[in-house]
């Protein structure tokens, strides 16, 4: 019997599990509505909101190469069990349209905290922050070691930190660039599929691109929950895949990796290894490592 998915409390950690599925959702258990019912409420506090231009145009002054790429917003999730003859879990994401520019003055702002609202329901807390969903993978090699990324110290967020490959879903992959624009293109079924597939198509994507292993040497992914760091409430769907390439086989490639800018270093670790490393993680891949540590020890229970 699997076990069944759940919603963690929010616990003193660096990070926030939203949704934990130790079993592992495949792309037939794992769905999105998007919608913009699912987009950032704008703050009532007009001088709060308004930082959010002043905040992007100074930083476009001091750096023009700077672009607003569109993402995917994390508006919440459902479980959809309903039907209790059927063992196999689903888990419907809720996600919106969100950009970089502000995602930059909301959940990066100095003044982030400011934008939450005190709410036990964390997508009525996250309302007013640009909550981009983020992804990353815990990938096992065939000798049962972890990949672990180094950031470089030329990336925005955590510059040297450990970090699993990853990145996010892209709206632009499934033709997405905006709601009214959609919704004239193409039936919201439609929309909905390409986004789905796409939480799974981007990971790999991600993995290919920053570690060199190619997409012929990757399992399928499976879905193992959402984090969210309580450090500027950024959100990551974490999932598991399988290499079929041992550790010294994945180094090897990873000196050819397109994204390797991103990192100066892939480490294969152990889960003792791993658990050590979790401190110098951003709190999100922190709380990836504990999905992935409720999936081991579920997987114990068969």
């Amino acid at each position: 019997m699997e076990k069944a998915d759940t919603e963690a409390p929010i616990t003193s950690h660096p990070y926030n599990l939203l949704l934990s599925s130790p079993s592992g959702l495949s792309p037939s258990q794992l769905t999105v509505v998007f919608d913009e019912a699912y987009d950032r409420v704008p703050h009532p506090d007009s001088d709060l909101e308004n930082s959010i231009s002043e905040i992007w145009n100074e930083k476009t002054q001091r750096n023009a190469s700077l672009f607003n790429g569109s993402k995917f917003r994390y508006g919440g999730h459902t479980l959809c069990n309903a039907d209790r003859s059927i063992q196999e879990s689903h888990v419907r994401l809720h996600l919106g349209l969100t950009d970089y520019r502000t995602f930059v003055g909301t959940n990066l702002n100095s003044l982030w905290e400011r934008f939450l609202v005190t709410s036990e329901d964390d997508s009525v807390r996250c309302r007013h922050t640009s909550s981009p969903l983020g992804n990353g993978a815990i990938i096992e090699t065939s000798d049962k070691k972890i990949l672990v990324l180094k950031r470089s110290n030329n990336v925005g967020e955590f510059p040297g930190h450990f970090a699993f490959p990853g990145g996010h879903p892209e709206p632009e992959e499934v033709g997405i660039e905006c709601h009214q624009r959609e919704k004239k293109l193409m039936d919201s079924d439609i929309i909905n599929k390409k986004v789905s597939q796409e939480m799974f198509d981007s990971i790999i994507r991600e993995v290919v691109e920053e570690t060199g292993v190619p997409t012929t040497s990757l399992c399928q992914p499976v879905f193992i929950g959402i984090s969210r760091r309580e450090l500027n409430v950024r959100p990551a769907a974490f999932f598991f895949i399988k290499c079929t390439l041992d550790s010294n086989e994945v180094k090897e490639l990873y000196s050819s990796a397109q994204d390797g800018f991103e990192s100066t270093q892939l480490y294969t670790v152990s889960m003792v290894e791993l658990e050590d490393m979790t401190s110098k993680m951003p709190g999100c891949h922190h709380g990836g490592y504990a999905l992935y540590k409720l999936m081991v020890e579920a997987q114990k229970g068969f």
